[in-house]
């Protein structure tokens, strides 16, 4: 691929942490980035799977990890630390996406998305930049969603947990922008992971795979910027709603079916793991 030495370069020998880094998204940027070169660690709340994909892949470091526990962040960052060096970059990627509609959401679920997404998002950008400012160089990158700049009934807990997440890494970003330490946000599309199970997308927009996604945050880590969309076809289809009067926007949302993605249209059955692990239930 033209221009894959170049990002190799800069990747080669890299400190990188992933959270959620056992399956899907993260598990799928682990892979890609530990092929370039670089020195991996990934954690998971769930540590047998943690330690299945970590063993898979020959990382040095990998366990459990709980994005909502300072200790067992810290912990975490300070094991890698201690065995493979100055963290370079940490990739907050954990995140979760329970569907239904808002008044039937139990309390518990809703506190659980907001620890898990935002709070965890936060913490993990805190405990990174405590490390890195001193040392005037780090990147952190934090994996929001297209639904950070949308809304979709259905998820909309989930959707107010990928907004924080977006203001919150920009203003980060805007706070810490003369320190040598670098922010970016991360916004993909519907991507095929157990995330999306039982679900089919909006009408005409492409649900990507977990490896274009990991393609993206190579790109990311090798030159980083603010803010990246992925796929770009669905990255402008949600950009360009802002520059729309609101009622035609919504109106562009119905017709693509976004209406009944995560609510009518859903395949409760084929969703039934996915849910149970989402809340808390197994």
């Amino acid at each position: 691929m033209a221009g894959m030495g170049s990002t190799g370069d800069k990747i080669r020998g890299k400190v990188i942490v992933i959270t959620g880094g056992a399956r899907g998204i993260g598990l799928a940027a682990a892979t890609a980035l530990h092929k370039l070169g670089a020195t991996v660690a990934i954690g998971d709340i769930d540590e047998a799977k943690v330690k299945e994909s970590g063993t898979a892949l020959g990382l040095d470091i990998y366990g459990k990890l709980d994005v909502t526990d300072s200790d067992s962040f810290s912990e975490f960052l300070d094991a890698v630390e201690r065995q493979l060096g100055p963290i370079d970059v940490l990739i907050n990627n954990a995140g979760i996406m329970p569907l239904g509609r808002i008044v039937d959401e139990p309390d518990a679920v809703t506190r659980r998305v907001l620890d898990i997404n935002v709070y965890g998002v936060m913490l993990g950008t805190k405990l990174a930049a405590r490390r890195m400012i001193p040392r005037g160089r780090g990147h952190i990158i934090n994996i929001a969603s297209l639904a950070g700049e949308t809304y979709l009934p259905g998820a909309v807990t989930y959707c107010a947990s990928k907004h924080a997440v977006v203001g919150f890494t920009d203003a980060a970003r805007i706070e810490y922008r003369r320190t040598g330490v670098k922010l970016s946000i991360m916004l993909p599309t519907f991507v095929n992971t157990e995330l999306i199970a039982g679900t089919h997308g909006a009408k005409g927009v492409k649900t990507a795979e977990p490896a274009e996604i990991a393609d993206a945050i190579v790109k990311l880590v090798a030159k980083p910027k603010p803010r990246v969309r992925v796929t770009k076809v669905a990255g402008v289809l949600v950009a360009s709603q802002k520059f729309m009067p609101r009622r035609f926007g919504e109106s562009i949302n119905r017709l693509l079916g976004g209406e009944h993605v995560f609510t009518d249209d859903v395949d409760v059955e084929q969703r039934r793991a996915y849910e149970a692990r989402a809340r808390g239930q197994q």
